[in-house]
């Protein structure tokens, strides 16, 4: 999986939350839910990639 377009992806699910002009994670955190974007896909490969950012970027701000 790319990186890049997982990152972008990420971003833009933050953009919902927190607008254009602020982002509110370090890149330690950028890098975590990366990470549990890519362990996801990996247990289900099925699932659409989008659908996994998005659960991903909400579990992380409202945990």
């Amino acid at each position: 999986m790319e990186e890049k377009l997982v990152r972008k992806m990420v971003n833009n699910c933050l953009k919902q939350y927190y607008g254009e002009e602020s982002q509110p994670l370090s890149e330690s955190d950028l890098k975590e839910i990366c990470e549990r974007v890519y362990r996801l896909k990996e247990l289900e490969p099925e699932a659409r990639l989008f659908e996994l950012v998005n659960d991903v970027v909400y579990e992380f701000l409202t945990a």
